[in-house]
């Protein structure tokens, strides 16, 4: 069984021998964030403590760098693994002007964000990724 989460696609804007921190490529999304553990485990529940504190934190991390660089109105949290049974959490930017505001951003689309808001999101992507790998280096 393959498993593209074990294989990390996406360049890392963070990684360390616990976990890893991707920006996802979402054209309508942009800041959402992937907190990924790096060892193959499908629930919390099969981290010692240490571990599931430390997965915390770094989620809590990069939820203020996308609060400080992106300035969403919400920020959602998720940790699914239906599809993909690899511990990873999804932190998602979220706006008033969004596809599906304030339904959860798998609901079906009710309006289109205008292309220069997610242009101008888009630019502050540098920004996040530089400011998630100085939290997540600073916690280390």
């Amino acid at each position: 069984m393959s498993c593209e989460l074990c294989a990390l696609a996406a360049p890392a804007v963070y990684r360390d021998d616990k976990l890893s921190v991707i920006i996802v490529d979402d054209a309508a999304y942009p800041g959402f964030c992937r907190v990924i553990w790096n060892d193959h485990v499908k629930e919390m529940s099969d981290l010692p403590q240490a571990d599931r504190l430390l997965i915390n934190e770094a989620v809590y991390q990069v939820e203020l760098a996308l609060v400080s660089i992106m300035e969403p109105v919400k920020v959602n949290l998720a940790s699914l693994g239906n599809m993909v049974p690899h511990l990873h959490w999804h932190l998602i930017p979220r706006y008033q002007d969004d596809a599906q505001f304030p339904s959860p951003v798998w609901a079906p689309a009710v309006r289109t964000t205008a292309e220069p808001v997610l242009e101008a999101r888009r630019a502050l992507l540098p920004q996040l990724a530089a400011e998630i790998a100085r939290r997540m280096e600073k916690k280390a």
